[in-house]
């Protein structure tokens, strides 16, 4: 399907953020409600209802969500011309057709799954593409957090690569491209949008250190790279990266507690990194020594508490700001950012409810529930403001 014709004088597609929200939020309460059910064992799918869960979160979820946010901000950022529409729209023709296909195939056809894979993947190739030429043609003398972007952005084609192989020809590779995908590609973009954006956001000066974001890739280098070659071992990595972030951090003095819920929503994001790689280190030592299973409570701490919630912190910023409303937080906006740490703290819950050995599948009900209501939710007060640019009241 190609949207060019539909899209000449459709607000909705005016701009780039515009459709890939919508899209990656429908995305994230279907694949969610799918998992849900195949993990139950009500509904069957021709791949493994874990292998599902992480390519849907990977690349169907967060990739379309930070398109959204990067093709807006990323010639901002380099002092180039906006993306044109029609390059934008070819790209997300491809990730609402590979979407349809992957979600379908996934229930009836592992061959409709892998196709609806590979056309990801072109798109994925493009995304890249498109923001290596930003990068090269700004004539901009301070390139440092737009090249980690970059090589985030870089990364994450690199996974969805190894993911797409490992799917189709040697299964082991799926557990690499995973961790690539998660650490070295949705943090780290993640992440270097964060460190120079939440402190503008913030009013907060400070001296920069170009050192900082190349000492963690170096770092979540490691991460994967030892817990490849042997699981549960990159605990002394995550100390390391608990106190170095947290400690940059710190070094910020962000306002928080601060009274607005758009700007605390980020901090309180940032704030979860050092929690997260904390919680790996010790559920990643408690596996090596013991036979605890905190089933991936390190993984979904930093993508929830982190990855996930500035997601909607920034999300939401970007929707308010770029639709004529005032950039202000209502009951709405509170209750969508506290929303996101019930989130958080449900999948917690699962996870030391599988350490301990009981009986999680409530929890796990609870916690997919949470997460559907909380897009479903955004969803009724901003896809009206995505479609046709509703003012808020």
């Amino acid at each position: 399907m190609n949207f060019s014709e539909n899209a000449e004088e459709s607000y909705f597609f005016s701009q780039p953020h515009q459709p890939f929200f919508l899209l990656a939020f429908i995305n994230a309460i279907i694949t969610m409600l799918i998992f849900m059910l195949s993990y139950k064992g009500i509904l069957h799918l021709g791949i493994s209802p874990q292998n599902f869960h992480a390519y849907s979160m990977l690349y169907l979820i967060f990739t379309p969500a930070f398109i959204a946010f990067l093709f807006t901000t990323f010639p901002r950022f380099s002092s180039t011309p906006a993306i044109e529409k029609k390059v934008y729209m070819r790209i997300f023709s491809l990730y609402y057709i590979g979407a349809v296909l992957f979600g379908l195939g996934s229930i009836v056809s592992p061959f409709l799954a892998y196709t609806g894979m590979f056309i990801l993947l072109i798109a994925h190739s493009m995304v890249f593409s498109i923001l290596k030429d930003i990068y090269t043609m700004t004539t901009m003398p301070d390139k440092h957090d737009l090249f980690w972007i970059l090589s985030a952005m870089g990364f994450g084609f690199l996974s969805h690569i190894l993911y797409l192989v490992g799917s189709l020809f040697f299964e082991p590779l799926i557990q690499f491209a995973t961790q690539t995908g998660i650490y070295l590609y949705l943090f780290l973009l993640t992440f270097s949008v964060a460190q120079r954006m939440v402190p503008f956001f913030s009013h907060c000066m400070y001296a920069r250190d170009d050192r900082f974001v190349k000492r963690v890739a170096l770092l979540l280098l490691a991460h994967v790279v030892l817990e490849t070659l042997y699981p549960h071992s990159s605990f002394p990595v995550d100390l390391a990266l608990a106190f170095y972030i947290g400690k940059e951090i710190l070094r910020w003095e962000l306002p928080f507690p601060n009274p607005n819920p758009l700007l605390w929503i980020l901090h309180l994001a940032l704030y979860w990194i050092p929690v997260a790689f904390l919680f790996g280190a010790m559920s990643n030592l408690t596996a090596l020594v013991g036979d605890a299973s905190f089933l991936f409570l390190d993984i979904h701490v930093l993508m929830l508490g982190f990855v996930f919630t500035i997601l909607i912190g920034f999300g939401t910023r970007v929707t308010i700001g770029h639709s004529g409303n005032m950039m202000q937080a209502t009951m709405w906006e509170k209750v969508l950012f506290n929303w996101t740490q019930v989130v958080v703290v449900m999948r917690i819950f699962v996870s030391v409810a599988a350490a301990f050995g009981w009986n999680f599948m409530i929890l796990f009900d609870i916690s997919a529930t949470v997460w559907m209501i909380m897009f479903i939710l955004w969803g009724i007060r901003f896809f009206a403001v995505l479609v046709n640019g509703k003012k808020l009241v």
